[in-house]
Order: C-alpha cells, then sequence, then structure tokens
C-alpha cells in the first residue's frame, strides 16, 4: 500500500485498548473517508520511518497530503476531515483489540488523556518522498 494512495490517515497506537476504541470511533464518524493504520503494523512502521520523527508512538497522528499532525494538533484537521463532504471511502479494516498494558483502568484513561493534551507536534513533508 502507498502512503501517497492511503491518506487522509490516523496512526494510532494498536497496542492499546483505549486507542483502538478511540479509532474506533473515528472510523466510524468519518464513515470511512480516513485510512486507519496501527503504529505497530507494518504499514504504519512504513510511515513512522519515512515521513514521522522519533516522537511518532507518543501519540496518534493524522497524516494528510503534506503534513502530519500529531496528537493535540491533530484534533482540528481530524474534526474538518471528519465533517467535510469527501466521498473518497477506503477499504474497511479491522481493529483489533490486542492491549499488551493494563490499559482498562481508570489510571490508564486519564493518563492517555493527559497524554493527548500535553504532546504535539506538526510536521511538513515533502510529497515527493513519499
Amino acid at each position: 500500500m502507498e502512503i501517497r494512495q492511503s491518506v487522509p490517515i490516523v496512526l494510532f497506537d494498536n497496542q492499546c485498548y483505549l486507542c483502538v476504541k478511540f479509532a474506533k470511533i473515528v472510523n466510524y464518524f468519518s464513515r470511512g473517508k480516513i485510512t486507519m493504520i496501527g503504529h505497530h503494523s507494518e504499514f504504519g512502521e512504513k510511515i513512522r520511518e519515512e515521513i514521522l520523527d522519533e516522537t511518532a508512538l507518543e501519540m496518534f497522528w493524522f497524516i494528510n497530503k503534506k503534513t502530519a499532525y500529531g496528537g493535540r494538533a491533530a484534533l482540528l484537521p481530524l474534526i474538518k476531515i471528519i465533517f467535510s463532504k469527501n466521498e473518497k471511502k477506503y477499504p474497511s479494516i479491522s481493529l483489533e483489540e490486542v492491549c499488551q498494558q493494563d490499559c482498562k483502568t481508570v489510571k490508564a484513561v486519564f493518563v492517555r488523556s493527559s497524554s493527548l493534551l500535553r504532546n504535539s507536534r506538526v510536521i511538513d513533508y515533502d510529497e515527493s518522498i513519499i
């Protein structure tokens, strides 16, 4: 799968129960307009190597044709694409819940939520590299 053909993309931690739930909610409300990719999938690793930096695993990312938005910075572009009139649909995906941490506790919800608000990053990239 080519990155260019897959944008917009939401890149999320597919080994975290809460992150998978978040991705399912985004996938539902976007009605298939966004490609959902896990950080730890083969395609997710390719995206991290080609576009993102060492902070990639600290937050979820929204990637469009020219910019990668991470964490808090990704919320507004993500909401915009969800409410856009874009009719392009992507194949539905399987979002498996493979939690390798203790993600279902109140503490985990608080930590992940605060992490979303604390972390923010914007990376402009050259389209030709993808």
